[in-house]
Parts: C-alpha cells; sequence; structure tokens
C-alpha cells in the first residue's frame, strides 16, 4: 500500500507503527472467518485502507484494537455476502492457509489433523455463531468486546458462542 506524500511524517510513521503491530493477527482472523489466504489477504488490505482513513478520528491504541476487529468482521461479512452469489467461500483450506502465514513446519505438522477437523466443523456454522466463536475462543476476546465488535448484547453473544461449541463438539465426534 502507498502511503499518500502530503500525510505528515509522524503520521505515515503512526500508520506504518500500526500496521506493524497488528497486520498478523488481523490476517489471522480474516483467514479464521473467510477460510482462505487470498480472501483474507483482500480482506486485510481494506481493513489497512480503512485504517488509514479513519486513523485521525481514533482516539487511542485500545480503540484502535476493537475498531481493527469490528471492522475486519464487518469486511470479511461483507466478502461472504458479495461471494455467496458466486461462489462458496472454502474453509477447507484453512489449516495450509495458516501455514502459510505461520510457516513453523513442526508445529504445524502436529496440529494439521486436528485444525483440518475443525475448519471442516467451522463450515457447518452460520457466520454470527462462527464470527463469535473465533473472536472468543480462538482471539481470545472477552465476551463484552465479541459483542461490541458484532454488534451485538453480551447475552446473544453468550448464546451463540454456546450454540457454536455444541455444534462444533457434535461435528467433531462425526468427523473422527
Amino acid at each position: 500500500m502507498t502511503i499518500p506524500i502530503e500525510m505528515p511524517v509522524t503520521a505515515v510513521v503512526e500508520f506504518e507503527n500500526l500496521m506493524r503491530s497488528h497486520e498478523r493477527r488481523i490476517l489471522r482472523l480474516a483467514i479464521r472467518l473467510t477460510g482462505n489466504l487470498a480472501d483474507a489477504q483482500d480482506a486485510a488490505q481494506e481493513v489497512f485502507m480503512r485504517l488509514h482513513r479513519h486513523l485521525a478520528s481514533l482516539p487511542d491504541e485500545n480503540s484502535v484494537e476493537r475498531w481493527l476487529h469490528r471492522v475486519t468482521v464487518n469486511v470479511c461479512f461483507d466478502m461472504g455476502r458479495r461471494m455467496k452469489s458466486s461462489r462458496r467461500v472454502p474453509i477447507d483450506g484453512l489449516a495450509r492457509s495458516l501455514a502459510s502465514v505461520y510457516p513453523s513446519a513442526e508445529t504445524l505438522a502436529s496440529r494439521r489433523e486436528g485444525e483440518e477437523r475443525i475448519a471442516a466443523a467451522l463450515r457447518h456454522l452460520g457466520k454470527r455463531e462462527r464470527a463469535a466463536l473465533v473472536l472468543r475462543d480462538l482471539e481470545g476476546l472477552t465476551t463484552a468486546e465479541v459483542a461490541e465488535t458484532l454488534g451485538s448484547t453480551e447475552s446473544t453473544v453468550r448464546v451463540q458462542i454456546s450454540k457454536a461449541r455444541l455444534k462444533l463438539r457434535e461435528l467433531l465426534k462425526e468427523l473422527q
């Protein structure tokens, strides 16, 4: 991404630092929500373009992180809606996509089978349940943060996570 020349040097440095500190987390979240690296990279690029446009209006680092989570989820949902009519979003390649982002062969090899089963099971969850589960259990957000990110109440998020975990558990039993 090219940064416009008319930006003050401090803003350029701030933007580059924010990108560097959040790019892996945003890409990982996008992979988990879209199911493949190519779409996740497109989503992450869109997220950082939006960050660039809105940088001046974000008050502090904590706000930036919450804002990035919310925008990432929204961008991935939007991509899913646009692609729904043309093709299904494949989640089967989740383990391979993660391997290309985190190339530690020993670690990924030992987890590959489990990740593939989880990816196959995640495919059967609704997008809101999947997003709530990924944000809470895989990204480590609190229930309140997930609710804020998804624009829901905490009780709705707790129900979505509970249902998603039950479905995931049943699906994983079937896939063994």
